[in-house]
């Protein structure tokens, strides 16, 4: 009989692990305002949270790849301007902080960019894997998985699946937790266990 026994939790990162709707949907607004795009805050939260950049750019009409880079890289200067409006999610943090301290492995898998969630841990005073304690106040993560870690982004269960190999745990070892649809479906796939967080 083989052990079922969580060893590996798997956060997504935006709209789990953190508040950060608000922060992201105004970054993306000031943004493509910039550009002469027209896009609401109600239109960004209900049609595109949660969605990679670089799709949710192209849904929204922006074809040329420079110009999705150019607003991609703004987006991310923005960003810590809202950051006032970011909150933790403290219950599940502390839930993470205890698996750590009896032995357990915990990642951030998230399809945003790996600069803007290390700008909002560091904000939070959560720390990556190398991260000392005067970095890391609220104490630190053991990996992190951006969108651009693996070629298929969720709905597909490729950066969980990536998250796993590299601790060497199986999806029975390992709980997911999500938020956004695309995200559960990414979880589902992926065999493992998962707890749908509302924020």
């Amino acid at each position: 009989m083989t052990d079922s026994r969580i060893r590996l939790l798997l956060l997504d990162f935006d709209g789990t692990l953190a508040d950060t709707r608000r922060a992201n949907t105004l970054a993306y607004v000031e943004t493509l305002r910039e550009a002469g795009y027209a896009l609401t805050e109600e239109e960004y939260a209900a049609r595109y949270f949660g969605m990679r950049c670089e799709e949710f750019l192209t849904r929204i009409g922006v074809a040329d790849p420079a110009e999705r880079e150019r607003l991609r890289l703004r987006k991310i200067a923005l960003y810590p301007r809202y950051f006032d409006t970011v909150r933790l999610n403290r219950p599940l943090w502390e839930f993470c902080r205890q698996f750590r301290a009896q032995g357990g492995r915990v990642w951030i898998v998230s399809t945003g960019s790996r600069a803007n969630i290390g700008n909002v841990m560091r904000h939070l005073g959560i720390g990556g894997p190398a991260a000392g304690p005067d970095e890391a106040p609220l104490g630190r993560v053991d990996g992190v998985l951006s969108g651009a870690d693996v070629a298929r982004s969720k709905p597909h269960p490729d950066c969980f699946l990536e998250a796993m190999r590299r601790e060497g745990c199986s999806p029975r070892e390992t709980l997911i937790f999500e938020d956004s649809a695309i995200g559960i479906e990414a979880a589902r796939r992926s065999g493992a266990g998962y707890v749908v967080v509302r924020l």
